[in-house]
């Protein structure tokens, strides 16, 4: 793998904490406001954690022959 893969893999990383500290704060925030359900945004910001999770993954698998 390039350099140019890891750079990305590293900024990807770094999304990836920072999006699950927005999904914390959102949790923290809806209980703080008394609320029983899970904020909505909250949902989504973890559907692209994982998304982001899984290209995080994509990119550290070793080179695959094309087919």
């Amino acid at each position: 793998m390039g350099q140019d893969f890891e750079d990305i893999k590293s900024r990807l990383e770094t999304i990836s904490e920072e999006l699950t500290d927005l999904a914390i704060m959102r949790l923290r925030e809806s209980i703080d406001a008394g609320g029983k359900e899970l904020p909505v945004d909250e949902k989504r910001i973890t559907r692209a954690r994982r998304a982001i999770e899984k290209a995080i993954h994509l990119l550290s698998e070793p080179n695959e022959p094309n087919y």
